[in-house]
């Protein structure tokens, strides 16, 4: 490997001592004295290298830069009486001054506030304090320079932006209570959880399908809602609040939606995805959404270029119209019951029961065969799943390492490292999820063989290959999104008032 710099040694903070420290960590503790020599020159000439990096200025492609706007960019905070259901994080007013079609003009979306919209905060679900590049009293957050690849298009599509919304602390909750400004509340009754960690983003649609469907009598109980909303995934974090909710939400397939511009918890589990109370806006926003855009190392092979995504609403609608004159469209499908979702430990037997009776009613109804299937794999998913991304999330979620892959990531959502006693006291309390992060990052690494997550990622191809076997027998596989039914706030967090729909 080539050496790019030759440093001299003038001004370096490294001796043989920090040397000889690094080495030990190798479990080698002893260096001949003429190769500590050149190792040290080595060591010196990379701190040279890294120093000159770390002064350079910061790069941002024109693709990157925020999408012009009819109106100049700012951003509030909403009051109170304004943010009932504390859905909102940051409130904005955006339109594209220049947009390139209209399949949303004029529909009102919510950004989840762990994805980058220019000239606003991106809180993560933080307190500002914990961002490198927050004001010196740690109470402003940094301003994005930067509007993700999914804004950009959302606004180019004619939508208007109303603002970002309320995340769990660094998106690592399946619940609504972890985010640094307090709990978000389900509109359905004050109180009881929105799911996580796209909490905000699920309520504000949520709120604005009740405040329509009751002819806006309870408009003011909720404040402002939006029609559409956008969250991320990683273990269920948009299909967890839609299901509490009682909206679709959507993980769309690895690598079609960029994800560039949004705050990674690992790169091989991120996806950005729509939630919406009709299923056509949720092929409308994938339709939006959808296709390279250069910069995400996510993007496949499969990947469509923009001109190449599939007509998502005119596949719907046709498919909806064959449907309606078919006297029994689903007299070809096959639908599975998998057997081992239902045995998750947790899930309600009113989940269960309720599940099955309207699949086996409904597909039932069109002609479709409805079985139960077993996948016995299925049930090491969630050790897989860990035991694959653990080792190096916290290096991407909690440290900003890219981790190999090249990958734009906005320099404005740099967070501080190590975390130190402070941070740890306020997750500990708030969001002991994440301290579980970095200590299993550390005990992978001290603890475990180096080739654990390279295992785990081979059982995740055998437990692909497991579902892919089942889809020869099935077309649909249907298991329970959430073990129950939206739950109350633990009682510290919750003041217990309720909002009758």
């Amino acid at each position: 490997m080539s050496i790019v710099n030759i440093s001299s040694g003038t001004g370096s903070n490294i001796d043989l001592e920090d040397l000889q420290k690094l080495a030990a960590q190798l479990h080698v503790h002893h260096i001949d004295a003429d190769d500590a020599g050149d190792y040290l020159t080595i060591l010196r000439s990379f701190e040279a290298v890294a120093n000159s990096i770390e002064d350079a200025p910061e790069y941002i492609p024109d693709a990157l830069r925020p999408h012009p706007t009819i109106t100049p960019r700012r951003f509030w905070r909403p009051e109170v009486t304004d943010n009932r259901l504390n859905a909102w994080s940051h409130r904005c007013q955006l339109q594209s001054a220049c947009p390139k079609n209209s399949p949303l003009a004029g529909r009102t979306v919510v950004i989840k506030d762990n994805i980058a919209v220019g000239g606003m905060p991106t809180t993560l679900g933080l307190p500002a304090s914990a961002f490198l590049h927050s004001d010196k009293t740690g109470t402003d957050y940094p301003t994005s320079p930067i509007d993700a690849v999914v804004v950009a298009r959302i606004l180019a599509a004619g939508a208007v932006i109303k603002g970002t919304s309320t995340c769990e602390s660094y998106c690592a909750s399946p619940l609504s209570f972890a985010s640094a400004t307090g709990p978000v509340h389900n509109p359905r009754r004050h109180g009881l959880t929105a799911g996580g960690s796209s909490s905000g983003s699920a309520a504000l649609v949520a709120a604005h399908a009740l405040a329509t469907g009751s002819s806006g009598q309870d408009a003011g109980l909720r404040g402002e809602t939006v029609e559409l909303a956008i969250g991320t995934d990683q273990a269920g974090s948009v299909r967890v609040p839609a299901s509490f909710n009682g909206l679709y939400g959507l993980k769309p397939t690895f690598g079609l939606v960029p994800y560039t511009g949004a705050v990674s918890m690992t790169a091989m589990i991120d996806h950005l995805g729509p939630i919406a109370a009709r299923l056509e806006d949720i092929a409308l926003l994938l339709e939006v959404m959808a296709g390279d855009d250069g910069f995400d190392p996510r993007m496949t092979p499969q990947t469509p270029l923009r001109g190449s995504v599939k007509p998502y609403v005119q596949i719907l609608a046709q498919q909806r119209q064959n449907t309606s004159i078919a006297p029994t469209p689903g007299k070809n499908w096959t639908v599975g019951l998998l057997k081992e979702a239902f045995a998750v430990a947790g899930v309600g037997n009113d989940v269960k029961n309720n599940i099955v009776e309207n699949v086996t009613k409904y597909f039932g109804a069109v002609g479709a065969s409805v079985v139960e299937l077993s996948i016995p794999m299925h049930a090491e998913g969630p050790a897989i799943w860990t035991a694959a991304t653990r080792p190096s999330m916290s290096q991407s979620l909690c440290q900003g390492r890219p981790l190999g892959h090249l990958a734009y990531q906005s320099p404005h959502a740099e967070l501080k490292w190590p975390p130190g006693q402070e941070t740890y006291e306020t997750l500990t309390a708030l969001n002991p999820a994440v301290v579980n992060i970095m200590l299993s990052e550390l005990f992978a690494r001290d603890h475990s063989k180096a080739g654990l997550a390279a295992k785990a990622h081979r059982k995740c191809f055998e437990l692909r290959n497991a579902y892919d076997r089942a889809f020869e027998t099935v077309d649909v596989l249907v298991a329970p999104c959430t073990p129950s039914v939206a739950m109350p706030h633990p009682p510290a967090v919750d003041d217990g008032e309720a909002i009758l729909v």
